[in-house]
């Protein structure tokens, strides 16, 4: 946007030195850009000082503080139902389509939402890039979450090549999808068939051969899938424990379950895994998810038992 400022003409060979001097002054009018005019520049100041002129310049909108939300593609998701506030996130990136309010919690046996459309278009349906990998993703019908994109790379730098993996809640993919880069095949199961839709979307999208989506409740995977896998992937943070057993006998001797839970200590759920043949047992925390309780995953080597 073309505006006039006031601003100081210096010689170029001055250019940086006064700029410096005029950002710790706190008058650098960082705003609008510096311009050039033959052998001198023309720094922008905020308010009118010695020597300054006025000169059109080309100058941002002042940012406004927006409220907290998370992005996912072209949706953020506020934490507040604030549609004064949502206007604002709309307009602060072009790439924005619309603003979502969450009006539950991840309820049911799909882990889905309620969404209030806040600002925007009237979707909860968007694209999703993560380290080169496309999704088809619509936060109603299928639980996700980008916050976790940090450790499905530690996954996946911690694999070797032509491992067998098994993704227990597979949602629409963002674990077995990018750990197919390493693995010889990928088990992806979930009982959610709007999820298993989307997960078949995306694996056609990043055209892969060797992720196998599995309409299924986790419980009967074990008489699914016959040969035992080196990794097993379970991401239902608040209900994963009751699913233990299950993991642990599609895992051979040395593979690795890698369990995510909410919890209040991270060391809560340890004398429990203590009862499964468990050889060894990490835990690192992952993420705050409330006041009183964060995220973690526990890595769990099965032994011989």
């Amino acid at each position: 946007m073309q505006t006039k400022r006031w601003c100081l003409q210096v010689h170029r060979s001055e250019g940086e030195k006064t700029r410096k001097r005029l950002l710790e002054e706190g008058v650098l009018d960082r705003l609008c850009r510096i311009r050039s005019d033959g052998e001198y520049l023309l720094i922008p100041v905020i308010r009118k000082i010695e020597g300054a002129v006025c000169q059109e310049f080309t100058c941002e909108q002042e940012k406004k503080d927006l409220p907290r939300f998370e992005q996912v593609g072209g949706i953020a998701i506020m934490q507040d139902d604030d549609p004064s506030g949502a206007a604002d996130i709309l307009a602060s990136k072009k790439t924005y389509h619309t603003v979502l309010f969450a009006e539950s919690a991840v309820e049911g046996p799909f882990r889905t939402k309620k969404f209030k459309v806040l600002a925007g278009r009237d979707t909860t349906a968007t694209e999703y890039i993560e380290y080169g990998h496309h999704f088809s993703i619509d936060l109603a019908l299928a639980y996700f979450s980008a916050r976790l994109s940090g450790e499905r790379q530690r996954i996946l730098s911690l694999m070797n090549e032509g491992e067998r993996v098994i993704d227990m809640f597979a949602g629409v993919g963002p674990f077995a999808i990018p750990l197919a880069k390493k693995a010889s095949i990928v088990y992806a199961g979930d009982i959610n068939p709007e999820a298993v839709i989307l997960m078949v979307r995306n694996i056609a999208r990043n055209r892969l051969t060797n992720v196998v989506p599995i309409l299924s409740d986790a419980i009967n995977l074990p008489d699914i899938i016959m040969h035992p896998a080196d990794r097993i992937i379970m991401n239902l943070p608040l209900h994963s424990i009751p699913f233990l057993t299950a993991a642990f006998r599609m895992t051979r001797p040395g593979g690795t379950i890698h369990l995510y839970a909410l919890v209040s200590r991270e060391d809560e759920y340890i004398d429990t895994l203590r009862t499964f043949p468990a050889k060894n047992v990490e835990h690192r925390y992952v993420r705050s998810y409330s006041p009183d309780r964060f995220h973690v995953v526990y890595d769990i080597v099965r032994g011989d038992g």
